[in-house]
C-alpha cells in the first residue's frame, strides 16, 4: 500500500466511521505514516481492515451517541470524521446522524480545548451538481438536491463555523469507488448479469475518485500543519467521465460484455424508487433508490475540481477509473464478491 507524505511528528487521531469501505484505507494511510489511530466503532462493526494495524485502539461509542464522544476524544492530537448514513429510513434520520452526528461531535472536542486538526469528509452531493458540465469548484454556491446532500451541507457549515476555535478541513469526494466498496458493487454485478446500467443515453458526466487516493487526501488534511483553516476541498481523479463510456471501462476491467444495454427513462426509474420507497416503509429498512434519490440521478452533470486539495495538501491522485475498476474487479473476485 502507498504510504501518503505526512507530518513526520506521529498524532494519535480518533477517527470515525473506521470500520467502512473508506474509513479503512483512512485509518491505513493513517497508520502507514506513523500515527496513532483510535477508531469510533459500535459493538458489532466489521473490524477487519482495522484490527491489523499496529497500535490500533477501540473506542466503543457513535456520533449519534453524545455521552460515548467525551472518553473517545480525550487525549487526541486530531480527529478525522468519515462516519455518516447514505440511505435512511426516513429524511430526519440524515440530519440526526450526518449533521448532529456531526455536531455532538464538534461539541465533545470544543468541551475538552479542541485539537490540532478536524477533518469533516463531506461529499459532492451537499454542492450540488453542475448546470452545464463544468466541474464545480470549492467555493460554488451549494444548491444540494437531495436530503442526504443537505444534511451533508449543515454538517459542513457546522464544522466551517468553528474555524476560529480550532483548525478545519472540510473535504468533499465525488463518487467514491474501488475494494472493499458494496455501493459501486452494483454496476459490476449488473455487468456479470448481463445487463449494463444505463439512465437514458449514458450520457451524463461525473467525477470520481478511487478510494485509497481519497483517503490519502483526508490523512494529509489531518496530518498537515500547513493546511489552510476553514477550507473545503473537493477531491477527485482529474478526469470528467461519460458514464456509457465508464461503463465500457467497467465491462473491459471483467472481460465481459454485458449483451443487454438498458437505457432507462426516468419514469420507469421514479417507479421503481416509488415501490423500493414503499416497501422500506412497511419493512422499516433504509432503501438506496427512493424519490429523493431520484433527484440525484436525474442530474445530468456531477463534475467537480480537486485544484485546491492538489494545491494546498500536496495532494495528487495516482489512479484513474480504468486502472481503479481493474483493480476493484480483482479484488472482488479474490474475495467472491463477484
Amino acid at each position: 500500500m502507498r504510504s501518503p507524505v505526512v507530518d513526520a511528528r506521529a498524532m494519535k487521531v480518533l477517527l470515525t466511521g473506521g470500520s467502512g469501505f473508506l474509513g479503512s484505507y483512512v485509518a491505513e494511510k493513517l497508520s502507514a505514516g506513523g500515527h496513532a489511530v483510535r477508531a469510533l466503532v459500535r459493538p458489532k462493526s466489521e473490524r477487519r481492515f482495522l484490527e491489523k494495524l499496529p497500535g490500533i485502539e477501540f473506542a466503543a461509542g457513535a456520533v449519534d451517541d453524545r455521552a460515548s464522544l467525551t472518553q473517545a476524544v480525550k487525549d487526541v492530537d486530531a480527529v478525522v470524521h468519515v462516519a455518516g448514513i447514505v440511505k435512511a429510513r426516513r429524511p430526519e434520520e440524515f440530519f440526526a446522524v450526518n449533521t448532529q452526528g456531526t455536531k455532538n461531535l464538534l461539541e465533545a472536542v470544543l468541551e475538552r480545548g479542541g485539537v490540532k486538526r478536524f477533518v469533516h469528509v463531506s461529499s459532492l452531493a451537499a454542492v450540488g451538481p453542475s448546470a452545464d458540465g463544468t466541474p464545480v469548484h470549492e467555493n460554488a454556491e451549494p444548491h444540494p438536491v437531495t436530503h442526504y446532500g443537505k444534511s451533508k451541507l449543515e454538517a459542513e457549515r457546522a464544522v466551517l463555523a468553528e474555524a476560529a476555535k480550532l483548525p478545519v478541513t472540510v473535504i468533499r469526494p465525488p463518487l467514491i469507488y474501488g475494494p472493499r466498496d458494496r455501493e459501486t458493487l452494483a454496476f459490476f454485478s449488473s455487468i456479470k448479469n448481463g445487463v449494463l446500467p444505463m439512465m437514458g443515453d449514458g450520457g451524463n458526466t461525473l467525477s470520481v475518485i478511487y478510494g485509497e487516493d481519497c483517503a490519502e487526501a483526508i490523512a494529509l488534511a489531518a496530518t498537515t500543519p500547513s493546511a489552510p483553516s476553514g477550507r473545503a476541498y473537493f477531491v477527485d481523479d482529474g478526469d470528467v467521465l461519460v458514464w456509457r463510456e465508464a461503463l465500457k471501462e467497467v465491462e473491459a476491467a471483467m472481460g465481459k460484455r454485458a449483451f443487454v444495454r438498458v437505457g432507462l427513462p426516468m419514469g420507469v426509474i421514479k417507479l421503481a424508487a416509488a415501490a423500493t420507497q414503499a416497501w422500506g416503509k412497511v419493512t422499516n429498512t433504509a432503501q438506496m433508490l427512493t424519490l429523493d434519490k431520484v433527484n440525484e440521478l436525474s442530474q445530468r452533470h456531477w463534475v467537480c475540481s480537486g485544484e485546491g486539495a492538489r494545491r494546498d495538501l500536496g495532494w495528487t491522485p495516482k489512479t484513474n477509473w480504468a486502472k481503479g475498476t481493474r483493480l476493484a474487479v480483482a479484488w472482488y473476485r479474490s474475495e467472491h464478491w463477484l
